[in-house]
């Protein structure tokens, strides 16, 4: 297939995408399947006075090119919709709450500067709280651990650029979700804020390898469960669209024979884990790091 004739139905093709912003996004990385593409291709080149089998564009050169033009129209969709999209009112709190925090964190680096092209490791307070042993536990990976307590998904997209990119990562463990449910942010919207999140890392460093751990059942929010479960759902589907993403299941082995949290494993606090609890967080994910990410 001619380069030119991909290049002008890919560029048709993202215009396309963005004049309906919001149905774009509401159809998720797989929300357009390569029927729906064929079409979409076809009525993108017969604007450009081509047709599909002038261009010599049946059924499986179409498919090639949705296969080479996806990724690329997902990869600057995403990148741009982390620039534009802004938190409805009363969606998320200000990012601004935690400015001493990432201050704190841009000092240490300056007396102290990380590795780069370590493993990242930030997320909120179960991450934060792990950062005593989180070294030892996933040894010998060169690990920089970044969590700051009472985060959520937004706050971490919003300080992407000073706390993830800086540090070249070549790959990043993130736990977050458990503070935006709580705060009654919907899984759907998560989800989005989470690709928003992936968007932004993959914009600058696109070989990052991207682990979500899953959104932990405690029982001081067993309530939220539910919706939990679904923002894990909906975060496991989104990592299964790109070899980029790996969703690691770190609730499952945290609920007991009753399908309800096990007490044992947390803090009195009932929401955050004992040494138990993180026992169980580095048989999950760490022989799933070291057989992707060797030292």
């Amino acid at each position: 297939m001619p380069q030119a004739i991909a290049l002008r139905a890919g560029a048709q093709l993202e215009n396309s995408f963005f004049c309906d912003f919001d149905d774009f996004f509401s159809s998720g990385p797989g929300g357009v399947n390569d029927s729906q593409f064929a079409a979409a291709a076809s009525g993108a080149l017969a604007r450009h006075g081509l047709c599909a089998h002038d261009a010599a564009m049946e059924n499986a050169a179409i498919s090639r090119l949705w296969a080479a033009v996806r990724p690329a129209v997902w990869a600057a969709a995403m990148a741009l919709s982390a620039c534009l999209v802004r938190p409805a009112a009363g969606d998320y709190p200000d990012p601004a709450r935690f400015e001493k925090a990432i201050e704190a964190f841009e000092r240490q680096d300056a007396a102290n500067p990380p590795p780069l092209g370590a493993v990242l490791c930030v997320g909120s307070s179960s991450m934060r709280l792990w950062h005593g042993a989180i070294r030892k536990d996933l040894a010998p990976l060169p690990i920089v651990p970044r969590g700051f307590g009472g985060s959520t998904m937004w706050d971490l997209l919003h300080f992407a650029d000073r706390i993830v990119l800086p540090y070249l990562p070549r790959a990043a463990v993130i736990y977050e979700g458990d503070n935006d449910i709580a705060a009654g942010v919907s899984p759907e919207r998560v989800r989005d804020v989470f690709l928003r999140l992936v968007a932004k890392i993959h914009g600058r460093l696109p070989e990052t390898q991207i682990y979500c751990l899953s959104i932990k059942p405690s029982i001081a929010r067993w309530k939220l469960w539910p919706a939990m479960r679904r923002a894990n759902r909906l975060l496991a589907e989104a990592c299964a669209r790109d070899p980029r993403l790996v969703f690691v299941d770190v609730a499952a082995p945290m609920l007991g024979p009753d399908g309800r949290p096990r007490p044992e494993i947390f803090l009195k606090d009932n929401l955050h884990m004992n040494r138990k609890g993180y026992e169980i967080w580095r048989d999950a994910l760490r022989p799933i790091l070291l057989s992707l990410e060797r030292p």
